[in-house]
């Protein structure tokens, strides 16, 4: 059994669990491709904790647009992160936010893969 670990150290545990059993079942050409495609898509969740603390500075909402989600993005730039409130929330709750984010592009990125088999 190939492991996603040799393709992608930087992942957190989670992360590589879910992706571990999720392609299980790949060849190793198939999950070097899987690491390439998902890799740039792949949302880092410290980078995320750094544009949410940013959101204190007054430029509040930077996250939610990295995350795709720019609704709330804007939302949260003309609302001051709904008065902070929603900013300190996000703070709480980052890795849970981008893991989220992860997962649909791991789910983008592996219907490419079997699209192209």
């Amino acid at each position: 059994m190939l492991n996603i670990y040799n393709y992608m150290p930087y992942l957190d545990f989670e992360e590589m669990t879910y992706i571990q059993n999720l392609t299980k079942d790949f060849t190793e050409e198939q999950l070097r491709q899987f690491a390439s495609i998902y890799g740039p898509r792949r949302k880092d969740p410290q980078m995320i904790l750094i544009t949410a603390l940013i959101g204190f500075l007054g430029i509040s909402g930077i996250h939610r647009f990295i995350l795709g989600q720019i609704g709330m993005g804007i939302l949260y730039f003309f609302t001051a992160g709904l008065c902070f409130i929603g900013t300190i929330v996000d703070l709480v709750n980052y890795k849970k936010f981008t893991f989220e984010a992860n997962m649909k592009a791991i789910h983008e990125t592996l219907t490419i893969i079997k699209h192209s088999v």
